[in-house]
């Protein structure tokens, strides 16, 4: 009897289970390509199981140049921790290397609509008279016109120079003021972390009073109501010792320098804040960290939450 060449039947059910258990791409920002975590999982083996195409050598490289985010954040060890729910980006190549021409800023977040850094202290926010000086805005509006010279950047709000943490910007004017318009609304957290001088005894607490700025540009509390910006600022004690505290600080309101006044109202001045009172500067910077800025997405109406890391020495004054 002649022999005939069959092909084994497919096993369709096993090819989607397979398939199933692949993780799959999901929407990507610009210049992302985006995975979600199913199950449990160190870093390096999650990315050779989507880049299985790829020589382990190659992903191990990826990992390097720092082109792998876990949730918006830039992560390169390999052993890194992944959870069910976690999204972990791969940025092209071309995005990774404009990145790190930025100086004293990190890209946590980008979209087609909005920006979110993590300004390092001593960046200005802010153009300048000084055409030389590379403030956050120079620098983020050259990277979006490497794209495309139409492109431009636009401030939402702003950290002082010696401030450090989560900075907001807008890739058109109409989100902009959309933004600024509604931001009582639009924000629903605002946290700084603070190193302030001197032990607080009390756990937590809150500072309600009107703030008046001088001819001096220099802005005064009181707490009766005389005329000026009502501010309220709510603080929660992480720890403390004899000559630091280290306080979590929610904004009520945002007005002009609030914490740092607030803090000196206190009794205990932000370290490093000479102009509000302070006698000491240990990290030869403001002791003032915007930790996270949670606020509903101008574009897409999700709830979006952005986090930056406490600088070390915060922790280390206030052991």
């Amino acid at each position: 009897m002649k022999k005939t060449n069959q092909k084994k039947p497919i096993n369709h059910k096993r090819n989607r289970q397979d398939k199933a258990r692949e993780p799959q791409k999901s929407p990507s920002t610009k210049g992302v390509t985006q995975y979600p975590v199913t199950e449990p999982s160190e870093l390096l083996p999650f990315l050779l199981q989507v880049l299985s195409k790829q020589s382990r050598n190659s992903v191990k490289s990826i990992l390097t140049r720092g082109q792998v985010t876990v949730d918006g954040k830039s992560i390169t060890k390999h052993n890194h921790p992944l959870e069910p729910g976690q999204t972990v980006g791969i940025l092209a190549n071309k995005e990774a290397l404009k990145k790190t021409s930025l100086s004293g800023l990190k890209i946590l977040f980008e979209d087609e609509s909005i920006i979110v850094i993590n300004k390092d202290a001593g960046l200005l926010s802010m153009a300048t008279d000084d055409p030389k000086e590379p403030t956050a805005y120079r620098q983020l509006s050259q990277y979006v016109k490497e794209d495309n010279k139409a492109n431009r950047i636009f401030v939402v709000h702003r950290l002082d120079r010696d401030t450090s943490g989560v900075m907001l910007f807008a890739k058109s004017e109409e989100l902009k003021e959309k933004l600024q318009n509604d931001w009582k609304d639009i924000v629903k957290e605002r946290i700084y972390t603070a190193l302030v001088e001197g032990e607080i005894k009390n756990d937590a607490g809150t500072i309600s009073s009107w703030l008046t700025e001088s001819k001096a540009m220099k802005v005064h509390s009181s707490p009766k109501d005389n005329g000026g910006k009502h501010a309220v600022t709510h603080y929660r004690k992480i720890r403390a010792n004899k000559e630091y505290s280290l306080l979590e600080v929610q904004l009520e309101t945002g007005r002009k320098n609030q914490i740092r006044v607030h803090m000196e109202s206190l009794g205990h001045p932000v370290a490093g804040d000479k102009k509000y009172g302070a006698r000491t500067n240990p990290m030869k910077r403001l002791g003032l960290h915007a930790s996270t800025l949670a606020f509903i997405h101008p574009a897409t109406g999700e709830l979006v939450r952005f986090s930056a890391p406490v600088p070390k020495a915060f922790l280390l004054y206030s052991k």
